[in-house]
């Protein structure tokens, strides 16, 4: 059974957004369901700092031994962090998608966005859980 925290926001894609201390910075990363399915990654292509991401748009790929997939931004904005860690230890997003696993900080263009996400009961449902 996936491990579905309920301080996220989810996308029907299997990303997922993180409050921060600042209202408009976010956190986004691949749900727990999402790395289990892809099975061991073993590289991320994520986006620089700086870069403007549309909501569910692409801002990068994540290659596992299974599949390489699209990650699809949840919200628009700006990245202002990437988690370079990931470039050396990939399989962090394995280990800890919702900690050490993390891909990007965004500062949002509209916050409002979150509110088109699902919650944890509607993600368990999403995913069949």
């Amino acid at each position: 059974m996936a491990n579905i925290p309920s301080d996220l926001s989810y996308t029907a894609d299997h990303e997922y957004v993180k409050a921060t201390d600042d209202p408009n910075v976010v956190v986004i990363g691949v749900t727990d369901y999402a790395q289990d399915q892809l099975g061991d990654v073993v590289y991320l292509d994520l986006p620089k700092v700086g870069a403007h991401i549309d909501a569910h748009g692409t801002f990068g790929t994540i290659e596992a031994v299974k599949a390489v997939s699209e990650l699809y931004s949840p919200i628009a904005g700006e990245v202002i962090e990437v988690n370079a860690r990931l470039d050396g230890e990939p399989a962090l997003v394995n280990s800890d998608p919702y900690g050490e696993g993390w891909m990007i900080r965004v500062r949002m263009s509209d916050p409002s966005q979150r509110s088109t996400l699902m919650d944890s009961a509607g993600y368990a449902k999403h995913i069949g859980q």
